[in-house]
């Protein structure tokens, strides 16, 4: 089992505390992913600045949701799914979205289902998508912004999913009642 570093505010690097200062007053704790991440803060300021340009997108929750959450399950990441199933739950997604999702079982909504077949299609088979794959989703009623904004979701996601793997992150103690495990 690989571990790396989790800093506080004390032990990260000069260029980290500010931003773990942030995470300090924005979640009322250090995440742990966050602590891990301020080793290399440039690391970490790609980290947030991705993640708050993907809130930024025009995919509202529920897709938020469905992006990020295809992304944690496909890359099986310990840390990433229960931590994505409460930060839904703050956001007021389903819970039959987000159990679907943790468990890998289709939507009920039709453009929901194309978004994370799509999302699975480019993480999967690393950026090689078909013109029939595009077809299909723009069918569903995305768009050209939609596939470029799932990469930019994806991105983010294998900063945090990559990070979480090597540095077996433990599950922050608010998402444990969310702890998952791939099937």
């Amino acid at each position: 089992m690989t571990t790396l570093k989790i800093n506080n505010i004390e032990t990260a690097p000069e260029e980290s505390k500010a931003l773990l200062e942030g995470s300090q007053k924005a979640y009322g704790m250090i995440p742990g992913l966050h602590g891990v991440l301020s080793t290399s803060p440039q690391a970490f300021e790609a980290y947030q600045t991705l993640h708050d340009l993907f809130t930024k997108t025009a995919f509202n929750a529920d897709e938020l949701t469905v992006v990020w959450q295809t992304i944690n399950v496909e890359h099986a990441c310990h840390y990433c799914v229960p931590a994505h199933t409460g930060i839904a739950k703050m956001m007021k997604v389903d819970d039959a979205i987000i159990e679907a999702l943790r468990n890998e079982t289709p939507l009920e909504s039709a453009k929901l289902e194309a978004l994370r077949t799509f999302t699975l299609i480019i993480t999967r088979n690393r950026g090689h998508v078909s013109q029939e794959d595009l077809n299909t989703f723009y069918a569903a009623g995305y768009t050209e912004r939609s596939v470029l904004d799932i990469i930019l979701g994806l991105s983010q996601k294998v900063i945090s999913n990559y990070t979480n793997h090597i540095a077996n992150t433990p599950v922050d103690a608010a998402f444990q009642p969310f702890a998952w495990e791939k099937k």
